[in-house]
């Protein structure tokens, strides 16, 4: 009886490990073979389209900083013009006027899983243009979803002979499996508005060997304070690489944040998760920083944290007697813009959510304007513009004051700096109307002859007032 026991133990041992070993073998070969289902071709356009499929050429749609969008009949494979050969691409750029689309753009996205990159060191091509232009962007990375690792060369010069333009790989081993092999965008800008046609033959991944990456930053290399609140979140921004390029010169490349990792000084103050977002959760400061490829990167973003945030009072006037610029509180009016910041003023913008309600924020404040031109705003039943400012606490000085002003483009409907047939209704905010560290609900009388055409809100002569932030903006009776 014990003889046999033993004897079905050890063969149930034995099958024990009959099936780990067979386990263990099968786990590999699967793990091989997963790797091996995605290609590592390196063309993409030679002459025609290499291994895209049939559906990969994808532009850029309207959206909310341009309703008009990309021209997405600009691309097209030219027979008769090519590098070294008789095709390339052909991308006709529009007039900035044309209704069907105001730029090009767009990306080229393979179908299936995607190819793997990981022995590759930069996405190369050559390029020419009918006259000498500035290409806004070039790159690859982008497949609408989810963009991990897009890369990207701005303000390129073309011209008139073929050239050949050099875009890095800032890590490689992490592209293995990357289905967004190319991208551009291109406008008039520095055209006047009219449009050109440019070409690029032989685009490929290439392992030069030949570069050498320098540098890593983020905020664009400077250490940028941010006062916020809890659970207002804010993101990392100005991720670039700098790379020794094969001539000898250094390019900047501007990188996903997918390629660097974030650390924060006070966990306790603030989290950074790997996508850059920073979530402040109490009271304090903290200072975020980056480590590219394991070698610190220069900038930093440092967080003030306030606190806890309370929101702008809500309004309670009804809809029927408020023409709303901006508030949740209200169905608002088209804007052309909320950070009109011209002839070199500093002031930027960080605006943010807070407890569902949207808010704009302004900082390094020196002067910008609020525009909503197209169309106009008749306000000639209105009495007041009604503003809610919150001043930090950061912002205690006894002699704080900024001036508000309501510009009237007049019958021209042209903007005249305030002279011809312009008018002007201005207000000067003292320590009175910005208190800090709280909400100070601002009334500015519409008393002023023309106001059928307002175009523009002015915030300018700021004293010892470097951020603050908006809500509410409406006119009402």
């Amino acid at each position: 009886m014990k003889n046999t026991n033993f004897k079905l133990f050890r063969n149930s041992l034995l099958l024990v490990l009959i099936l780990l070993i067979n386990f263990s073998c099968e786990r590999e070969m699967s793990d091989d073979a997963t790797l091996a289902t995605y290609p590592k071709t390196a063309e993409i356009f030679i002459e025609d389209v290499v291994g895209m499929g049939t559906d990969f050429y994808f532009p850029y749609g309207p959206d909310a900083s341009n309703p008009v969008g990309s021209l997405f009949t600009a691309w097209s494979v030219d027979r008769q013009v090519g590098y070294n050969s008789n095709a390339s691409m052909r991308f006709d750029v529009p007039n900035s006027n044309n209704p069907q689309g105001n730029y090009a753009g767009a990306i080229f996205r393979t179908e299936g899983a995607g190819r793997n990159l990981t022995g590759y060191d930069a996405l190369t091509f050559y390029v020419k243009a009918s006259q000498g232009v500035t290409i806004g962007e070039f790159g690859f990375g982008e497949d609408f979803f989810p963009n991990k690792y897009i890369t990207t060369i701005k303000n390129v010069s073309v011209g008139t002979n073929w050239t050949k333009v050099i875009i890095p790989i800032p890590d490689a081993s992490k592209l293995v499996k990357e289905r967004g092999m190319f991208r551009y965008s291109a406008g008039t800008s520095g055209t006047n508005g009219f449009g050109y046609t440019f070409w690029i033959d032989d685009l490929k991944f290439e392992k030069l060997g030949t570069i050498l990456p320098l540098q890593a930053s983020i905020m664009n290399g400077n250490n940028v304070t941010r006062s916020t609140f809890v659970g207002v979140t804010s993101s990392i921004t100005g991720a670039l690489e700098t790379f020794n390029m094969p001539n000898g010169s250094n390019q900047s490349v501007s990188i996903s944040l997918a390629f660097l990792n974030f650390t924060s000084s006070n966990p306790s103050v603030a989290t950074v998760n790997d996508a850059g977002v920073v979530t402040p959760i109490a009271a304090g400061t903290a200072t975020i920083t980056a480590t590219f490829n394991g070698q610190p990167a220069t900038g930093s973003l440092i967080i003030n944290c306030l606190g806890a945030y309370v929101n702008a009072p809500i309004p309670t006037l009804s809809p029927s007697n408020v023409i709303s610029v901006f508030s949740n509180a209200y169905s608002n009016v088209p804007v052309d813009y909320f950070n009109g910041y011209w002839g070199g003023s500093q002031t930027l913008s960080d605006d943010f959510i807070a407890n569902g309600d949207n808010v704009l924020s302004y900082y390094n404040f020196l002067y910008f304007g609020i525009a909503f031109s197209n169309p106009f705003i008749n306000a000639t039943t209105m009495n007041y513009i009604h503003l809610d400012i919150h001043v930090p606490a950061s912002n205690t000085s006894t002699s704080k004051s900024m001036r508000i002003r309501i510009r009237d483009f007049g019958a021209n409907g042209l903007d005249n700096q305030g002279g011809v047939d312009d008018t002007d209704k201005t207000m000067v905010l003292n320590n009175a109307n910005l208190v800090s560290n709280s909400w100070n609900s601002i009334e500015i009388p519409m008393n002023i002859a023309n106001k059928s055409k307002l175009g523009l809100i002015i915030f300018d002569q700021g004293t010892n007032l470097s951020k603050f932030f908006i809500d509410n903006i409406y006119f009402h009776n």
